[in-house]
């Protein structure tokens, strides 16, 4: 008898990926499951705001109006399953469009929705109890805009159990859409904790769509065909293990280096990754190339989970704009910046005539000077920059000021100047996240089955995640070879991917050799990577240790001026981090061979 394959297509990174993945994964015929991840914080938010105008609404609406009505009938042909976080803050409504796009097809599918994850009007109830933010300790603010705790995969994999073809979540964790229908297609049980953490790391390779199929890679340059990028496909074994691949003839590549950057991505403590469903530990994955565009990953494992969701809640605290323009001549770096100081200086006079308050927070940005890289820039002159002015304020009214007042530049100020990015920009809320935990025990969850009745799902609730029993995890890199060295950039001897955790940024890195490890390990120490990026981190450096795959995972506290939706940063998210950190001198053995 043939060995089970499950075969799983990861159609979306975001809300806002691209509208070809879905189609180019169900018409390669090689799938059985479609995952689609949509939301991100600032995305939850978008979604409330939605839902308060149009209860009906309040989910990611391409889902049903581009992929669901544009590849129903073909799914349905196929029988392939759809799993997908695009209900928002709205599963309910998310299922019920999606059930009127299959009856307008006369195609019978069986949709579901897990519900539970929305606590937004028990925000009362946990500000009572005392619940605060995680990382701060504040209390929960007054005013909130969506409150959602991370579900996981067992109410994903009880709905498949229940017949169900679509399966519409609203705030699970990215790779739980994955890891629930490994769980109903082998049988997993919630305690075999190597399987959920290896169904998980199936998930995390594909959750990012095309950034497994070298979207993002380092190595960029050696990727074809972007416009046909291929999306990824992993093929499943009940023992854990998958491969990554993509659908024949498209662009794309899948290797150990674009499956590794992707493993290092938004990933904490390596050994500790901490899911609802399990805590996984990373550290001795094997990603091993079996054949062209076929890698094949395993090697996780797993510990017990906590004992409590992470909640992600988000509300407006003030407003924020952003505004641009372009500066060109002789000397465009040092006319953006009088630019810059000359507008932050008027308006604030005009604050003071007016008797507003000033400024909470700015942030100037040279684009084309490379600001990001602070004092590791290269460039001392340009004559073309685009200069990037972002603020705070308590109020809207003074940056309405504000953002009237950046069109004067244009005729007052520095010769050159045009482009302001497209007309009068204006203000906006400034959306902030609060992360907290909740007993898993007080978050009740259900499937609804299209009867309008919640069938309850039994989840465990024990925990028992205690990091101080595991034991270190330490690379045994050996020694760098005696004799001449030479100087080369960090890109030399590595990939690179960085990623964001609220205002910690992580940069992973992956010896492109075993035996360059030795030399990452020795020379790129948290204290090396303090000083390389002492202009962006203010916090500590902490490295882990990955030797399976090979690689270090840094995590760079206070490094991202608030991190996400409260940064004013041109790269809130840390995306270009790892890029920056590819330009550190290292020595490395002349023996090598890796001088230009």
């Amino acid at each position: 008898m043939a060995e089970k394959i499950v075969r799983i297509g990861g159609a979306s990174a975001f809300w806002g990926d691209s509208a070809m993945a879905a189609p180019q994964l169900v018409q390669s015929g090689k799938i059985d499951y479609l995952v689609a991840d949509y939301l991100a914080e600032l995305t939850m938010s978008i979604m409330a705001r939605a839902r308060a105008a149009d209860p009906a609404m309040g989910y990611a609406v391409d889902f049903v109006a581009v992929t669901m009505k544009r590849l129903i009938k073909e799914i349905a042909r196929q029988k392939i399953k759809v799993v997908t976080n695009a209900g928002g803050v709205n599963p309910s409504a998310c299922a019920a469009a999606v059930r009127k796009i299959a009856a307008d097809a006369g195609v019978e599918l069986k949709i579901a929705a897990v519900l539970g994850d929305d606590l937004l009007e028990r925000a009362g109830e946990f500000r009572a109890a005392g619940m605060t933010e995680m990382y701060t300790g504040e209390p929960l603010p007054a005013k909130l805009m969506s409150m959602n705790a991370y579900l996981g995969a067992v109410p994903i994999a009880a709905a498949l159990a229940a017949g169900a073809d679509v399966v519409i979540t609203g705030r699970a964790v990215d790779s739980a859409i994955t890891l629930g229908p490994l769980m109903h297609e082998f049988g997993w049980r919630a305690d075999e904790l190597d399987r959920m953490a290896a169904g998980s790391l199936a998930g995390h390779i594909i959750e990012c769509g095309a950034q497994a199929t070298g979207g993002l890679f380092t190595d960029w340059e050696a990727v074809p065909g972007w416009d046909n990028i291929g999306y990824p496909v992993i093929e499943c074994r009940a023992d854990g293990s998958f491969v990554v691949t993509k659908p024949p003839g498209t662009g794309g590549i899948v290797t150990r280096g674009t499956v590794s950057e992707q493993l290092v991505y938004e990933i904490g403590d390596p050994q500790a990754y901490m899911l609802p469903d399990v805590t996984c530990d990373f550290t001795a994955v094997r990603i091993e190339e079996v054949g062209e565009n076929r890698v094949q990953v395993s090697g996780a494992k797993g510990h017990p989970p906590t004992g409590t969701y992470k909640v992600s809640t988000t509300y407006q605290d003030g407003w924020r704009a952003t505004v641009q323009l372009t500066i060109a001549g002789i000397d465009a770096i040092g006319k953006a910046k009088k630019t810059a100081d000359a507008i932050l200086t008027r308006v604030r006079r005009m604050y003071q005539m007016l008797n507003m308050g000033d400024f909470r927070e700015t942030h100037v940005e040279v684009v084309g000077a490379e600001s990001m890289y602070g004092p590791n820039s290269r460039v001392s002159a340009a004559r073309e920059v685009q200069l990037r002015m972002a603020v705070k304020h308590d109020e809207r009214q003074p940056l309405e000021l504000f953002c009237r007042e950046i069109a004067q530049a244009g005729t007052s100020m520095s010769p050159g100047t045009t482009g302001s990015g497209g007309g009068r920009q204006k203000p906006a809320p400034l959306v902030r996240l609060f992360s907290s935990l909740v007993a898993k025990d007080q978050v009740p969850v259900s499937i609804d089955l299209g009867d309008g009745v919640g069938k309850p799902v039994a989840i465990p609730t024990a925990g028992g995640f205690d990091r101080a029993k595991l034991p270190k995890v330490e690379a045994k890199a050996g020694a760098v070879p005696a004799g001449p060295t030479v100087t080369v950039p960090l890109v030399r001897i590595a990939w690179g991917r960085s990623g964001d955790k609220g205002n910690t940024a992580n940069i992973g890195l992956i010896a492109r050799k075993p035996e360059y490890l030795a030399v990452i390990r020795a020379q790129v120490t948290p204290e090396a990577v303090q000083r390389y990026m002492a202009h962006a981190v203010k916090g500590r450096v902490e490295r882990f240790d990955m030797p399976g795959p090979g690689g270090v995972n840094f995590l760079l506290h206070e490094a991202l001026g608030g991190g996400g939706m409260n940064s004013l940063r041109n790269d809130p998210l840390g995306k270009a981090f790892a890029q920056m950190l590819m330009d550190l001198p290292v020595q490395v053995p002349k023996a090598w061979g890796l001088a230009a």
